[in-house]
């Protein structure tokens, strides 16, 4: 060491065997860094024989600007074991290991820090025979794997996952068309470990009292709620992400454009900690597990379709209608909304154990929690209890999983007409990633017993749509010479007879049918509404959306109404198609137009409901759905209101990137990305980004050009890998005309 002495001759912190043991060399083979509650080892060698019983060896381990003892933020211990506070928490210890030959000055000792420890970056210092030197600097996280650690977890697949796994996919869309999006985690990437330690000791907390808040990052609960504040840049703090949904980006891109956490982490780290501009709740997300991945404590990303955002705490959200104008809400339901669960003891809230296991913690800043914004962790069992009123902010996620929704109508002149309560709407598809496969699951069962699915609602998972799994058969595969210059290339050529997923099939004619005959087409929502009253069993009136086909953007968008009723019924029928943000935070019509139509006894009436691309294309570039509502008025009985909607989410077209030479760390490789304009019109300032964990140490930019309707794009681009084992290429597509598309294929790296 730099400041051996006559006493130290010198020492081997056996980093590479050390990390290995303790699951980091991931993270570094050549920097120390070990995880609470589980031993390591270190080679001291001195100048004279040892003898414990003359001249003891102490050791200091110590964190923070201010350690002390009493706080758990410093340690006296040695071999002997040496004297230390009575107050003194989270003890360390050490032992000689059989192979040591004291005799000789060979010291192998096998150091031990407490499974209750404050994780971070401690100074560890030996001094012997009044000799004193630095011994190591070692980072010290969260252990799964130690049953005696808070964040313990018994499935080893379950670590892996929660832990260990660098990809990952987010759901998004809405209940009826879910998607996937993959996200590189990157938690294991350069840097991290600075990273994830400056966002801790840049909390608003650590400023107020570093002594503090060094010590409670022991704590998972303490040290998660620090990260849902810093995650988000909303209370001046130097927190990481910007939120921005109002469509406009200036100074920053779009969220969509992010495919993973590192290139937000890195720009955050090397700019001083100056806000990233801009994050949406997936990226927030997305980032929070990066984070708490890194630090040791099991995390998973979970969506919450029809996400409730209670802004006043009744457990209501009110949505008021009207006639001739788009719906207005001071609460809003998200189509859907993205937080993180992590894994945790939490004897805060019962000594008994009674509400350990996941805990919703959520980076977005939505509502302030004890002055920031922040929010949880909240124990998902307590929110299946409905024990709303423990820590940390109850309440605020059971409404997003419980709330009510009530329908009202504005009519001028006339008393405003409540047009139903729905307690069904709210917490649907709750979904995370399976543990081991690329699957979503269902766990909406783990936040609400009386899980009700909405009433002949049919829900399209569209999670596996668009992805290539490429396995690399060497036979079939190209291997790039290693010294031979792969460079971009780009050919375009006219497609003849259209795109391959152009579809033929109409929304057809207005007409009436045979009330048992069997619809064709999806039933993507049915959604019954009742003016007055009590809601009877058999609704007088109900409505249907069936799918023509599927809602791809750049095509027209093609539905049928289904309106069936037991009596005959003289109608006034509202169809207004409005684009909608995910978070239901404005909206703007694109077409309506109302109908008189009769409902006939035993007769179902179908209404064609077409949305021309050309009439929602402007709309479409800033909004994420289009919600078609429909509003029938009984002409007879004008307090006999019925309402049904639907929120369509466009599916992107067909886009493809594959690999198509063998990959290997350190050699060139080669892929390629395939797209065709599906719209009549050119597509402008189109760009190709190139991004993915192992494979790219930064995203990867390049310019296209403008792409003529129904002409096919083939870019080629080479990328060097630099990690072995399956990656994850992604591929974002931008131009003028169209949002942001995706594609990504896995790709099996080999050393």
């Amino acid at each position: 060491m730099a400041d051996a002495t006559n006493v130290f001759k010198g020492v081997d912190l056996r980093c590479e065997a050390n990390n290995s043991e303790h699951h980091t060399s991931v993270i570094s083979k050549n920097e120390l860094i070990v995880r609470r509650g589980q031993p390591f080892t270190l080679s001291l060698t001195l100048t004279k024989p040892f003898n414990q019983d003359q001249h003891p060896l102490v050791i200091s381990a110590k964190t923070g600007r201010r350690p002390s003892e009493e706080q758990g933020t410093a340690s006296l211990f040695g071999i002997p074991d040496a004297e230390r506070s009575p107050k003194a928490k989270a003890v360390w210890k050490a032992e000689l290991h059989k192979d040591s030959t004291p005799q000789k000055g060979n010291l192998m000792l096998t150091i031990t820090p407490p499974a209750d420890c404050p994780i971070g970056e401690y100074i560890l210092k030996v001094k012997h025979m009044n000799e004193e030197m630095s011994l190591a600097k070692v980072v010290v996280l969260f252990n799964p794997w130690c049953p005696d650690d808070s964040v313990y977890m018994k499935d080893a697949a379950e670590i892996h996952e929660y832990v260990m796994n660098e990809h990952g996919s987010i759901y998004k869309g809405s209940i009826n068309y879910i998607m996937s999006a993959i996200w590189d985690y990157g938690q294991f990437e350069d840097d991290m470990v600075p990273i994830c330690l400056r966002i801790l000791d840049l909390n608003s907390e650590h400023k107020k009292n570093p002594s503090a808040d060094v010590s409670a990052r022991s704590d998972p609960t303490y040290v998660g709620r620090v990260v849902s504040a810093m995650v988000n840049s909303s209370d001046d703090d130097s927190g990481v992400l910007f939120g921005c949904w109002d469509g406009e980006y200036r100074g920053g891109v779009n969220p969509s454009y992010w495919s993973g956490s590192y290139a937000i982490l890195r720009r955050w780290y090397n700019s001083g900690s100056n806000p990233v501009m801009y994050g949406q709740c997936w990226v927030f997300a997305g980032v929070m597990c990066s984070v708490m991945r890194l630090l040791g404590i099991p995390t998973r990303v979970v969506t919450n379709f029809n996400s409730a955002h209670d802004t006043d705490g009744n457990m209501l959200i009110d949505k008021y209608h009207y006639e001739n104008k788009p719906s207005v809400s001071y609460d809003m339901i998200w189509n859907f909304h993205v937080w993180v669960e992590s894994w945790m003891k939490r004897p805060d809230l019962s000594k008994e154990g009674r509400f350990d296991g996941w805990q919703v913690l959520d980076a977005t800043p939505q509502e302030k929690s004890k002055g920031m914004f922040r929010c949880g962790p909240a124990s998902v069992k307590a929110i299946l209890e409905k024990q709303t009123d423990l820590k940390y902010d109850m309440s605020f996620v059971y409404a997003e999983v419980n709330a009510d929704c009530v329908d009202w109508l504005i009519r001028p002149g006339l008393p405003t007409l409540k047009l139903s309560t729905d307690s069904q709407t709210v917490g649907q598809h709750i979904s995370t990633k399976a543990v081991g496969f690329d699957m979503r699951v269902d766990i909406t069962d783990t936040y609400k017993r009386d899980k009700v699915a909405l009433r002949n609602a049919i829900t399209r998972d569209y999670c596996r749509d668009g992805r290539n799994v490429t396995t690399l058969a060497n036979a079939e595969m190209e291997e790039i010479g290693e010294m031979e210059e792969v460079k971009h290339t780009i050919e375009t050529e006219e497609v003849i007879g259209g795109t391959e997923d152009e579809g033929t099939e109409e929304a057809g004619e207005e007409k009436e049918i045979e009330d048992d005959t069997e619809c064709r087409g999806m039933a993507v929502n049915t959604a019954v509404r009742v003016a007055a009253g009590t809601i009877p069993p058999s609704p007088p009136v109900t409505m249907q959306f069936l799918e023509v086909t599927p809602p791809i953007s750049g095509k027209d968008v093609q539905l049928r109404l289904l309106l069936r009723s037991r009596v005959v019924r003289n109608l006034s029928v509202h169809i207004s198609v409005q684009a909608r943000r995910y978070n239901g935070s404005s909206s703007v019509v694109i077409q309506r137009e109302e109908k008189e139509r009769t409902l006939n006894l035993g007769k179902a009436l179908s209404i064609p409901i077409r949305i021309p691309f050309s009439t929602y294309f402007e709309h479409m570039r800033l909004y994420d759905s289009m919600e078609v509502l429909v509003m029938a008025m009984d002409k007879e009985n004008p307090d006999d209101v019925y309402l049904a909607h639907n929120n369509v989410v466009l599916l992107d077209p067909s886009i493809s990137v594959k690999v198509t030479s063998r990959t290997k760390v350190g050699r060139r490789a080669a892929g390629e990305l395939v797209f065709v304009n599906p719209i009549n019109i050119p597509l402008t300032e189109c760009k190709l980004t190139l991004s993915g964990g192992g494979l790219f140490k930064e995203e990867v930019d390049i310019k296209l050009p403008d792409l003529q309707p129904k002409t096919r794009i083939r870019a080629k681009f080479p990328f060097v890998p630099y990690k072995a084992g399956m990656r994850i290429l992604v591929a974002t597509f931008h131009c003028s005309s169209l949002k942001i598309m995706k594609s990504s294929c896995h790709v099996i790296v080999e050393p």
